[in-house]
C-alpha cells in the first residue's frame, strides 16, 4: 500500500529526504475519489519529476452553501490502490483541522485578480477560486515541489494556479495534462458518477457543441455570437441547463478581440441533473 502521512511535519521529513538524496519532486492536488483522468496527471509528474506526492484534501473553501461538499464521494481506500498501481510514492491526506486549524473563514486568503476569477465558473460560484487558490499555495507550501500538474479540463483553474505562481513567485513550474475522455468524448471527470444512465447517454453533447463552436469560430471569428446562440439552444433542448459558453483566449481567458491573431477556446458548463458538468475545446488554428 502506497505510504500514507496526515501531518505536515511527517510529509516534510519524506520530502526533505528526498531532496538530500538530489531528488526532484513532483505533485498532484486532488480532492480523491480518482479515476483514470487523476491518475493521467500522476504519470505525467512521474515524467517529471523523481518522485511523486498526490495530496487527497476535499476543500471545504471551494464549495459554496447550496453545492455537494457533504456528498463528495470519498473513497480513500480505492484511491490508495490505484495510486499504489501506478507508482505514486506518497499520499498525503490532511485532516480539515489540520489545513485550517481555525477553521477556513478564519484563514488567511490569496485573491487572484477578478479578471480570471469572476468570469465563467467565477461568475456562478462566488468565492470558488478564492478556495482554490489558497489551498493550492498552502499545499504547495506544504508539499514544497518543484513542479505541479493540472488538468486541462479545467483550464479556468488552471490559468488561475498559473497566474497565482506567477505573481506572488512560486518556485513551482505547472504543468496542464490534455484532458482525458471516454470514447464518446465525455471528459473524464468524478462528478460523471451522478449522471444517470440517461444522462449518461446524452452527456456527450456538451463536448460536440464545444467542439461545432470551435469548428464555427475556426471557419469565420466573426460568428461567434451566432454559434454561441446555436449551440445554447441545442444544448437547452437535450435537457442541459446551460451555466455559461463562450469563446476566450486560451491563453488569458479574455474576450477575444475581432482583429486579434491569438489562439482561442471554447468552455462551456452545464448541469445535467445533479452533475455540473465542465469542458473546453482550442479552436483550430
Amino acid at each position: 500500500m502506497i505510504e500514507t502521512v496526515q501531518a505536515t511535519e511527517a510529509l516534510r521529513r519524506q520530502v526533505s529526504a528526498w531532496r538530500a538524496e538530489g531528488l526532484s519532486v513532483g505533485f498532484v492536488p486532488t480532492m480523491g475519489n480518482l479515476h483514470e483522468g487523476h491518475l493521467a496527471l500522476v504519470r505525467d509528474a512521474l515524467r517529471q519529476s523523481d518522485r511523486v506526492v498526490v495530496s487527497i484534501f476535499v476543500n471545504p473553501m471551494q464549495f459554496g452553501a447550496n453545492e455537494d461538499l457533504d456528498a463528495y464521494p470519498r473513497t480513500l481506500a480505492e484511491d490508495q490502490l490505484k495510486l499504489e498501481a501506478v507508482g505514486a510514492h506518497l499520499l498525503f491526506h490532511p485532516s480539515v483541522e489540520a489545513v485550517y486549524p481555525e477553521g477556513e473563514a478564519a484563514c488567511s486568503a490569496v485573491l487572484v485578480p477578478e479578471s480570471l476569477t469572476d468570469i465563467l465558473c467565477g461568475a456562478s460560484r462566488p468565492g470558488h477560486f478564492r478556495g482554490v487558490a489558497t489551498v493550492v499555495a498552502k499545499l504547495f507550501n506544504m508539499v514544497q515541489p518543484d513542479c505541479a500538474v493540472f488538468g486541462e479540463k479545467d483550464l479556468q483553474q488552471l490559468r488561475v494556479i498559473e497566474r497565482m505562481c506567477r505573481d506572488l513567485d512560486f518556485p513551482v513550474r505547472i504543468i496542464g495534462s490534455p484532458t482525458l475522455r471516454e470514447t464518446d468524448g465525455l471528459a473524464r471527470s468524478s462528478r460523471n458518477a451522478y449522471l444517470t444512465e440517461s444522462e449518461r447517454a446524452v452527456a456527450p453533447a456538451l463536448h460536440q457543441a464545444l467542439q461545432g463552436v470551435a469548428q464555427a469560430v475556426a471557419e469565420d471569428r466573426g460568428r461567434i455570437d451566432e454559434a454561441v446562440a446555436s449551440a445554447v439552444v441545442d444544448l437547452e433542448a437535450r435537457g442541459f441547463r446551460v451555466d455559461y459558453l463562450e469563446v476566450r483566449d486560451r491563453l488569458t481567458l479574455a474576450l477575444p478581440e475581432p482583429s486579434a491573431d491569438r489562439p482561442l477556446a471554447v468552455l462551456g458548463a452545464a448541469h445535467l441533473g445533479r452533475a455540473r458538468l465542465i469542458d473546453n475545446v482550442a479552436v483550430p488554428a
